[in-house]
């Protein structure tokens, strides 16, 4: 047997999971399941339009009709920021106390609800919590309440995930809370309630699938850190046997399901398979990380002026996360080619079977991704969504903040990079 010595190179990945339900219908097993965390009172998350659809009240309904006092708040806002986070846990605080937690919507609620979890159950404020350097980082120190995640969108993973996202409205950022308390503590995925989701919504949310699945496949291997103590691990620990599985699944699952879903969103089969690849995604990357495309989309989100996109009943400017990440993800993944050429080829090969390989290999994702996302209607490019070249540097300064993202990158990323990566970006066809 090998002898451990702290100096040299990681050995150790860990992986993460919540409990999981999955199946048409299993949202109607909400009071069971919150029975078995001895729930009697509990607080239901969700955002105005999920609410406008019925499902959120026919669960609030459902568990009353099981003896489970239910307090519903329905003001989450789509792109969460810290002032509509900050609204939901003063809610939370002047309702409560709460023995559990029920999130019903996409990554938007889930995420709201992570942040109302958090700050009732625990001392302190809101930017005690976020991440460096925008927030103080500080750790959660008591247990959080059970938190069951309803997704009604297919592609956040937040469902999965130990991360909730936010702009920081005053400082033009967008950042996250991440601990793994926040992971929620069951994931309850009823493909029907995708149904409704309209054609860009789906085809947003299936971009957000692709990234998590492709970057945390191509993130640096776990074996190229240096070796952690206990304590000082972390979520995201990169690549990894456990976390590959996940999300090669996951792109085989979206290279049928896909474009189907968006454009037949009637299509419960369609609607099935990609809310499996979605859920395959987060328990990949909610462990391997995710890197580029993801550190770009903080301040592609953050700093839109005007942009409305098609399919999100939204009264502010927005660039739908799933979309953010999508426009730099073909420059990103040109990028990081050279640090493992076979994965990347890999990757467009389960994405797009069949698909005739180019001449530079290095171009084989970047053009695989590029035709679906003309397939599903993204915007074509940076420029699509309202930025410019003028716009490149306070950009690149949004990208470098996100640190924590791209020590996920398999490559060292620098300004420059960034820069070349958000220039390259700007008309994408």
């Amino acid at each position: 047997m090998a002898t451990f010595h702290p100096d040299r190179p990681e050995t150790v990945f860990t992986y993460g999971a919540p409990g999981l339900k999955f199946g048409i219908g299993a949202r109607h097993e909400l009071s069971y399941d919150l029975g078995q965390y001895d729930a009697r009172r509990v607080l239901v998350v969700t955002d105005p339009g999920v609410a406008a659809t019925g499902g959120p009240d026919e669960i609030a309904d459902s568990l009353r009709s099981a003896g489970i006092e239910t307090v519903v708040f329905a003001r989450s806002r789509v792109e969460p920021t810290d002032a509509s986070l900050i609204e939901a846990i003063d809610f939370a605080r002047a309702e409560g106390p709460f023995d559990a937690i029920v999130a019903v919507g996409g990554g938007s609620s889930i995420d709201t609800a992570k942040a109302v979890n958090l700050l009732t159950t625990n001392e302190g404020e809101l930017m005690d919590y976020i991440n460096a350097p925008v927030g103080k980082a500080m750790a959660p120190s008591s247990p959080l309440l059970p938190l069951i995640a309803v997704p009604t969108t297919t592609g956040t993973g937040s469902e999965s995930t130990t991360i909730c996202v936010l702009d920081v409205v005053s400082q033009h950022v967008k950042t996250g809370i991440s601990h793994p308390r926040l992971r929620p503590t069951l994931a309850v995925v009823d493909p029907e309630l995708t149904l409704s989701q309209p054609a860009g919504v789906t085809a947003a949310a299936g971009l957000d699938i692709l990234c998590h699945a492709l970057e945390s496949y191509t993130a640096r291997p776990f074996e190229s850190y240096e070796h952690k103590q206990a304590n000082e691990r972390v979520p995201y620990c990169g690549s990894n046997p456990i976390a590959d599985m996940w999300s090669e699944k996951a792109l085989t699952l979206m290279s049928t399901s896909f474009v189907p879903a968006v454009h037949e969103g009637g299509d419960l089969e369609s609607r099935t398979q990609m809310a499996l690849a979605a859920t395959f995604a987060g328990m990949g990357f909610g462990n391997a990380g995710v890197h580029i495309p993801h550190a770009n989309a903080y301040p592609i989100a953050g700093q839109v002026r005007d942009f409305r996109p098609a399919g999100y009943d939204s009264d502010h400017a927005m660039v739908p996360h799933g979309m953010a990440v999508s426009l730099t993800a073909p420059a990103a993944f040109r990028f990081t080619f050279e640090a493992n050429p076979e994965r990347h080829v890999r990757a467009a090969e389960l994405l797009a079977p069949g698909a005739a390989r180019p001449d530079d290999a290095s171009e084989f994702l970047p053009q695989v991704l590029t035709a679906l996302m003309r397939d599903v209607g993204i915007p074509a490019g940076i420029g699509a969504v309202g930025f410019d070249s003028g716009d490149i540097d306070s950009l690149v300064d949004g990208t470098m903040k996100q640190q924590r993202l791209l020590a996920t990158a398999p490559r060292e990323v620098t300004p420059d990079d960034v820069a070349t990566i958000l220039d390259e970006s700007i008309e994408l066809w």
